[in-house]
């Protein structure tokens, strides 16, 4: 049974911790060896197998154009806000010095000409797009080989360069591109920080003990020290995507802090029984470690599940994401005994810092109702608790009611790809961004890339670009590029309209559909659209059709598991209905901050963005696993209840209210790291960040504690119903469904659950 395997594992963690502990020093100095040895940068492939836009980059790359690799602009103006390019001598001259500066970069392939261009005239330079109309702004684009021949080098001496430059020439420059995309550092460091920061003092006075406090922290710290380089090896290995070490660090501190305040919790209140601590870790670990491992393995299975999209980058991203979980869940059942092995009965004590605070004015808020946590429920949630349950319809009409509402922004949920426009002013991408939509439009800032293979036919090139050209959504098309040895053209064409505009999307879609189908006809030839803005449309598409059979396959899924676990049929079904009901309110609550605007200032969003195309499959993964780490706790401590007193009623109230404490200070610390990481500059970091603290925050304290007491109340016996074939069918599960997982834990045994 697990519960005995954690019994034992628990306990000789406990009686050797520093054996433990020295393993696990080992395990990441191991780590991070590898990852110096063998790991790789992260790189983002946002394309999927049979995607228009794959078919794109799959015809550039054959053609060998140099269009596949990556790319960076310098984008430049005179200081003199009198002065253009096309009558300022000095201004011309120091574009020349510019660009010829740029060109003996390492790595740089070539760079367009925008002196050359004016050298031959004004007229010229505006038609190849590299000088605005009005003369004053000018644009050196930067063609680099493929990533996987880059570094964060390459991008340093791009910046240096811009900065050894400025004060030497009378130009405003700033840079932009998918060189920074790929090279700049991901947000993190000081957000993990804050987040590390506000656990701690959480943890703090929740148990008033500095031991107590520093336990869960050192636990994460290690953890992720170990996930996170592993992640890096398996970018040695495969495309990581840039955000995967920002969302694994995110949520790998929120579960590892999360786990081990549930067996910490646990733990001291075997203390307060008397239980040697080896004893009292051992048991911990068999009781609140079983939740943990079962809720641990539902995050891992509900993100592995992202492979249903066939989005390679989401696959091994949610891959990555997956390994620092699994780094928690082992940590929590191995590493956090040892160190509870090792401080002994220490954390059975509150210390003077901890007991000051309980008695002055911030103890008010934030002292215990007992003396050991977990030791007793809360008078204050036992009184709340079972007013709840005296009002239930009340209660479970007014919460649903308000997740409903909160969801309805839903419906105006609009997928795309913020682009560089929405950073902040103080960086140098968004002033680029700026200075290149002034001057040539915003859609100069998501050019599409045509690939087409003429398959012979002399004319289908003209046709094509003569339709395109025409196009109502199109400002304008550059020259086009063939290829002598495959006779492959790219045609490089600028949107009317940003990347992340509805409208782009529209074009891109017109363009394949009625556009390059009439100009190719129905002979051999074929064309497709491609280029980043393409990319990310088409993964959005394909994420949109394939989310519903995702929801299904984990909806389906958790179902199961809570059924085999609880022996129920009505509190799986209950828990699936009310972490929709809190994603869909946190759904809600992003397309009103992200779309609508509504408080974007407060966590530094300078302009609306539509929802990143990948987030909404990724954020339901994530959230519906780590919403069943509560649902298995409280659900397990009210089944303990129910399973001693026969008595629904008394289960809940006394389930909930013992658990109520810990649940709430889990999910303080657990919003407190997501909300750290909603005040990063890129928006993707925000989405992931806000998203995830909503939902946890909805999902602890609406959820928890109002809609399961007052739907659990209503339900009454019926609650624990499970048809007697079924029970016979189903196995025994891993949290607690027979007699021998208790005696295991040297409790008396219970009553079965199964109400016939």
């Amino acid at each position: 049974m697990l519960s005995k395997a954690l019994l034992r594992l628990g306990a000789s963690a406990a009686r050797h911790p520093w054996r433990v502990i020295a393993a696990w020093l080992v395990a990441a100095m191991l780590a991070v060896l590898a990852a110096v040895a063998f790991g790789g940068r992260n790189a983002d492939a946002m394309t999927a197998p049979g995607l228009d836009s794959q078919r794109a980059a799959e015809l550039i790359e054959r053609a060998g154009t140099g269009q596949e690799g990556m790319t960076a602009q310098v984008v430049v103006t005179p200081l003199d806000d009198g002065a253009t390019f096309f009558d300022d001598d000095g201004a011309r001259t120091a574009l020349t010095r510019l660009q010829i500066e740029v060109k003996r970069l390492p790595h740089v392939l070539g760079t367009s000409d925008p002196a050359g261009a004016l050298d031959a005239g004004g007229d010229s330079a505006v038609r190849g797009g590299l000088v605005s109309a009005d003369g004053r702004i000018a644009v050196v684009r930067v063609q680099y080989p493929d990533q996987s021949r880059l570094s964060g080098e390459d991008l340093d001496a791009l910046v240096d360069l811009g900065d050894r430059l400025r004060p030497e020439l009378p130009l405003r420059i700033e840079m932009g591109g998918n060189l920074f995309y790929a090279f700049s550092d991901p947000d993190g460091g000081v957000s993990e920080l804050i987040g590390l920061l506000a656990a701690a003092a959480i943890l703090f006075l929740a148990f008033g003990s500095l031991v107590a406090a520093a336990l869960p922290i050192g636990m994460a710290v290690f953890g992720l020290t170990v996930g996170v380089a592993t992640m890096r090896v398996l970018a040695g290995v495969t495309d990581v995507p840039t955000f995967a070490p920002v969302l694994g660090s995110m949520v790998g501190l929120g579960v590892g802090i999360d786990y081990a305040l549930f067996v910490l919790a646990r733990h001291r209140e075997y203390l307060a029984r008397g239980l040697d601590p080896h004893e009292a870790a051992g048991r911990a670990v068999a009781t609140a470690g079983r939740p943990v491992v079962f809720a641990g393995g539902v995050v891992v299975v509900s993100i592995l599940g992202l492979a249903v999209a066939n989005v390679p980058f989401m696959t091994v991203g949610g891959l990555a994401v997956s390994i620092v979980v699994l780094t928690m869940v082992v940590a929590s059942v191995t590493l956090l005994p040892a160190f509870l092995g090792a401080a002994g009965p220490r954390l059975a004590r509150v210390g003077r810092i901890g007991r000051a605070l309980q008695t002055g004015k911030l103890g008010r808020l934030a002292r215990r109702r007992d003396r050991v946590a977990g030791a007793a429920p809360a008078a204050g949630w036992r009184r709340w608790i079972g007013h709840v349950s005296r009002h239930p319809v009340t209660y479970a009409v007014g919460a649903a009611g308000l997740l409903l509402t909160a969801t309805l922004p839903v419906l105006g949920l609009r997928v795309g790809l913020p682009d560089d426009g929405s950073l902040p002013h103080s960086r140098t991408e968004r002033r680029a961004y700026d200075l290149v939509a002034e001057g040539f439009g915003p859609g100069t800032n998501g050019p599409l890339v045509i690939a087409a293979d003429p398959a012979g036919d002399p004319g289908v090139l003209d046709r094509l670009v003569g339709a395109v050209a025409a196009d109502p959504g199109i400002a304008s098309v550059a020259p086009t590029h063939i290829d002598r040895a495959t006779g492959i053209a790219t045609l490089v064409v600028f949107p009317t309209t940003s990347p992340q505009d509805k409208a782009t999307a529209d074009t891109i879609a017109r363009l394949r559909t009625d556009v390059l189908p009439t100009a190719i006809g129905h002979g051999p030839a074929r064309a497709h659209v491609g280029g980043a803005a393409a990319s990310l449309s088409d993964v959005g598409q394909r994420t949109s059709e394939r989310l519903p059979v995702f929801v299904a396959a984990v909806l389906a899924m958790s179902f199961l598991l809570l059924m085999l676990v609880f022996r129920s049929i009505l509190v799986p079904l209950k828990a699936v209905l009310l972490n929709l009901l809190s994603i869909g309110a946190a759904y809600g609550i992003m397309v009103a901050v992200f779309q609508w605007g509504w408080g974007g200032a407060l966590i530094g969003l300078e302009a609306t963005v539509p929802i990143v195309s990948f987030i909404p499959m990724f954020l339901f993964a994530i959230l519906f696993g780590l919403s069943m780490d509560y649902e298995v706790f409280l659900l397990s401590r009210v089944r303990e209840e129910y399973l001693r007193t026969g008595d629904n009623g008394t289960a809940i109230v006394e389930g909930v209210s013992r658990t109520a404490r810990i649940i709430t200070s889990a999910a303080l610390i657990m919003v407190a790291v997501f909300l750290s990481f909603a005040v990063a500059e890129d928006p993707s970091t925000k989405m992931f960040g806000l998203g995830l603290a909503t939902a946890i925050f909805i999902d602890a304290t609406v959820v928890r504690m109002v809609l399961v007491p007052a739907t659990m109340t209503l339900l009454g016996r019926t609650n624990w119903w499970l048809p007697k074939w079924l029970d016979w069918m189903l196995p025994r599960g891993p949290v607690g469904t027979d007699d021998t997982d208790a005696e295991s834990t040297g409790e008396a045994p219970r009553p079965r659950l199964v109400d016939r």
